[in-house]
């Protein structure tokens, strides 16, 4: 039997993999090879889910393959349920699928407030932005290869997100140096990864931008209080179920999460 391309079919059937939490051994289609497939596919799952989307995470397109995709960034919806607030210092858990993909990643996050009509760039989009915090994105998917067949193929199972962790907001960020800030990310207490958001294409206002770009572009509003979850700033980091995550920024900014299976 072929393999098939209706966007319908493989997003009912990674839906029914996530539901049902049942690893994926291969993907449930033929691979998109356009993001404007892999859309399809992300658009039909949000449409069967049913779940409000409150955020969207943004993700990086390798460099050797920016050309043949159109562009250097990725989004994928983050569901309202699997936004949880740490702000106080609470240690969620955070579930992923053990059987397949999962990391974490150190990120800032911008809280849209309103998005008005009209062209943005990378400096008036800060006037769309009503808070920034840190936090720690959760990326999982049923798929174990889901990002070893390119940005396509992850951006069809809801961009590899499984969850978002809301740290400790940065009051002052508007006339913070957000750019050099240093971040460091731990799994059970050892450093995995430390870097700052000057490996972040143009930052995490540069991910604000084209996501508002992406989602006109996809007749998809962005309500007052959604989430970005704005790009790993250290790396993507694979995680297990028992394992604890830590992100701390600026060397004092901290925020935690505990992994289930």
């Amino acid at each position: 039997m072929a393999t098939t391309s209706d966007p319908i079919l493989v997003a009912q059937a990674l839906l029914a993999a996530r539901a049902e939490k049942t690893p994926l051994t291969v993907y449930p289609g033929a691979y998109p090879g356009t993001m404007a497939e892999a859309y399809a596919i992300q658009d039909a799952a949000i449409a069967l889910d049913g779940r409000r989307v409150g955020g969207w995470k943004v993700g990086r397109i390798a460099p050797e393959l920016v050309e043949r995709h159109g562009g250097n960034r990725l989004t994928g919806p983050i569901f309202s349920d699997e936004i949880v607030d740490a702000s106080a210092g609470e240690i969620p858990d955070m579930p992923v699928y053990g059987a397949g993909f999962a990391a974490a990643e150190a990120e800032i996050l911008l809280c849209f407030g309103e998005v008005a009509d009209g062209d943005y760039d990378i400096d008036t989009v800060r006037d769309c932005i009503a808070a920034v915090r840190t936090g720690i994105e959760v990326a999982s998917s049923p798929f174990p290869e889901i990002n070893r067949h390119g940005p396509a193929v992850t951006a069809s199972d809801y961009g590899n997100n499984k969850g978002l962790v809301l740290g400790p907001p940065i009051a002052d960020w508007r006339d913070t140096d957000l750019i050099t800030m240093p971040v460091e990310m731990s799994v059970d207490g050892e450093i995995v990864g430390a870097a700052t958001m000057e490996t972040m294409l143009d930052g995490p206002f540069g991910s604000a931008l084209f996501l508002i770009r992406t989602l006109r572009a996809r007749g998809i509003a962005i309500p007052p209080g959604t989430w970005v979850s704005a790009g790993a700033i250290t790396g993507i980091h694979e995680i297990k179920p028992g394992q604890h995550a830590e992100a701390v920024f600026d060397g004092k900014i901290r925020v935690s999460c505990s992994i289930t299976g």
